[in-house]
């Protein structure tokens, strides 16, 4: 089937960047054509740096990036034309309504009239934006211009879907739909590349998943793959002063900030739970999950912002003419 995307030791050091450190590290990774590839790490991470690399709205500092068999640095008008892009920070046009809105960005991307008008009511429909159709877009709430903006890209014809963060400040309601939308898009063949601090939204959508953290790749696999890396069912978080050797013998023990990460039986986790408590520390418990998955391999719970990078340090940046 091929690679939509093939980055080789891709490097992205912002020239503006107090701490000159870099925000992509040697990054090698492959996506492959149609599905969702989700992209996930903690703020910071690199994950938008990749993006917008991709997207060809930065060059990287070196290394190869390739995007639909073609050079990033060389064929971005090719690659322009068969992208459609949800930026991390972005708004809709302000003075046109959002029927008005996402049927221009569709005309704009070469659709006929009928075409655009029919996929402007099928997007508008399927994101549950029909009381919304007929108002101004400064008039929307924060998350109704969010869906609104899906709703453009996911309305194209584009083969390569960059989603960054889409479902962020949506409610719950709006998420799911959203989801039924990229897996829709899915179900067309086209490419979908997700980044998202939501690990339940990576694991439900996504047919393969990459962890950046510090804008180093550290993990890579399907969904059942990366969970394949622990053989017990159950995990016990343990934060507090206690003796790495005293929880060996329940299973699996990882370091993390302020405790330990122990993956074991659920009898066993039950024993050293209750011990736990005994001795006053604080714990969590339950079934593995993708987020232990992540706690073990980086150590801090992804909600914790990555410390400052070049991603960070660099607000204003200049798009490639």
């Amino acid at each position: 089937m091929g690679s939509a995307i093939s980055a080789r030791h891709l490097r992205k050091i912002y020239p503006k960047s107090a701490s000159r450190t870099p925000a992509l590290v040697d990054l090698t990774l492959d996506v492959p054509t149609g599905g969702v590839y989700g992209v996930i790490g903690r703020n910071g991470a690199g994950k938008t740096t990749f993006i917008r690399i991709a997207a060809t709205q930065l060059e990287p500092t070196s290394g190869t990036l390739s995007v639909l068999g073609e050079d990033v640095t060389r064929g971005e008008r090719t690659i322009r034309a068969r992208i459609a892009c949800v930026p991390q920070e972005s708004r809709p046009l302000y003075f046109l309504r959002v029927e008005e809105v996402i049927y221009l960005y569709l005309k704009m991307r070469g659709l006929d009239a009928v075409e655009a008008h029919r996929r402007t009511n099928a997007v508008i429909d399927e994101l549950s934006l029909g009381e919304f159709r007929h108002r101004l877009v400064s008039r929307l709430s924060g998350g109704v211009r969010r869906r609104t903006l899906c709703a453009m890209v996911l309305g194209s014809d584009a083969d390569l879907l960059f989603l960054d963060e889409p479902t962020t400040g949506l409610d719950p309601l709006a998420r799911r739909e959203v989801w039924q939308s990229i897996r829709r898009a899915s179900r067309e063949h086209r490419t979908i590349v997700l980044t998202t601090h939501y690990l339940d939204e990576a694991e439900a959508l996504s047919s393969r998943l990459a962890l950046i953290e510090r804008g180093q790749l550290v993990l890579e696999g399907a969904p059942a793959d990366l969970r394949a890396r622990v053989r017990y069912p159950y995990r016990v978080t343990i934060q507090g002063a206690i003796p790495r050797s005293d929880l060996e013998p329940y299973g699996q023990v990882s370091s993390i900030e302020g405790g330990y990460l122990v993956f074991t039986r659920e009898p066993e986790a039950r024993e050293l739970a209750r011990r736990a408590l005994e001795k006053g520390l604080r714990l969590s418990m339950g079934p593995v999950s993708l987020e232990d998955i992540f706690l073990d391999v980086v150590g801090r719970p992804i909600e914790e912002d990555t410390p400052a990078n070049g991603e960070d340090d660099e607000r204003e940046v200049t798009a490639k003419a």
